[in-house]
């Protein structure tokens, strides 16, 4: 079932299409100016085999084509802007307390597709240059926080706007690492734990999402080469990365809306290839720089637009606020409960 029985939706589709506008103009302009970020073009697709492209977790194949004009290179569209943001820091010469944040639209075919995934994505991309100091715990909660404030602002705001939406998220949001979680709940998932975590907090930041847990696997899979998921912390801990996850009373679900970090240096980049048994991609252009030291330290991440969107206007189907690709059975059943897909 992908609509929970008894749903309506608050707005219908005219207004939901001005509250969707009225969002994502909304938090543009709250995390620019929480983080300090300035607005940059990006590509929608990236040169095959040059290590720019997002690995994800490793596993997911990027939508390719080849481009006659230019003898027949192959290209890809882009799963992320993960590794791009950060040479794109480095070429405009950002220095350390600023940033950038982009439109991502990408390709993920993937993915499940339900409730909450869909084949197209889209995301601001964020990167901020960072100092050498930077690379701890504090500053990563710290730039959380800001992320997190951004969201209770413009959840306000579109509350002043349309006065129907349900804002419940809680003032604060919780870090918990995914070593305590697989602790406090052993015989549970990695997903059922984020799902039961959300439920109690409202909001929380899961903290070291790549590292092997004690069961010797991982909360969640990450490609080794943008985020640091493996630099040892306070207490043992490992990992300088995480995902903002909330509670979707709409759903009676946890949602996660960004997955972030402090990226990789020479060091942790290494020794991440090495654990995921990728040390050939060592030779890869982008790769090449960053073991040269041509990229800053930095921190970034991903938002989701739509699932951001869909939260904020208590939506119950990410289709509600975005246009994409869903199986037939999925639209009846939509039209059967009287939601609107795209």
């Amino acid at each position: 079932m992908i609509v929970p029985d008894g749903y309506k939706s608050v707005l219908d589709p005219h207004n939901t299409e001005k509250a969707i506008k009225a969002a994502k103009d909304i938090f543009e302009k709250e995390l620019s100016g929480a983080l300090r970020l300035s607005r940059l073009t990006s590509p929608l697709f990236v040169p095959s085999g040059s290590g720019i492209n997002d690995d994800l977790s490793g596993v997911e194949k990027p939508v390719s084509f080849t481009v006659s004009a230019l003898g027949g290179q192959k290209m890809e569209i882009v799963q992320s802007l993960a590794k791009w943001k950060r040479m794109a820091i480095a070429d405009y010469g950002i220095e350390p307390g600023r940033g950038i944040y982009t439109d991502m639209n990408a390709l993920r075919p993937d993915d499940t597709v339900d409730a909450i995934h869909s084949v197209y994505v889209d995301q601001w991309d964020w990167e901020k240059s960072i100092r050498t100091e930077d690379r701890n715990l504090d500053y990563l909660k710290a730039t959380v926080r800001e992320i997190y404030s951004a969201i209770r602002r413009t959840a306000f705001l579109l509350g002043e706007l349309y006065s129907s939406l349900e804002d419940y998220l809680p003032n604060e949001i919780t870090f918990i690492h995914s070593e305590d979680l697989e602790k406090e709940y052993p015989d549970l998932s990695p997903a059922q734990r984020e799902k039961e975590a959300a439920r109690k907090y409202g909001a929380i930041f899961v903290i070291g999402i790549g590292y092997a847990l004690s069961d010797g696997k991982p909360h969640g899979l990450r490609a080794p080469d943008y985020d640091d998921w493996s630099t040892e912390t306070a207490g043992g801990f490992h990992g300088l990365n995480g995902d903002i996850i909330v509670w979707d009373k709409v759903r009676s679900d946890s949602l996660e809306l960004s997955s972030m970090g402090i990226r990789v240096d020479r060091t942790a980049l290494l020794r991440q290839l090495e654990i995921c048994h990728a040390e050939e991609r060592s030779s890869l252009y982008w790769h090449r720089r960053l073991l040269a030291g041509e990229y800053p330290e930095t921190i970034g991440g991903g938002i989701g637009q739509s699932r951001l969107c869909m939260f904020l206007l208590n939506k119950a189907h990410i289709g509600e606020v975005q246009a994409s690709v869903w199986s037939p059975e999925d639209r009846a059943e939509a039209a059967r409960k009287g939601v609107y897909l795209i």
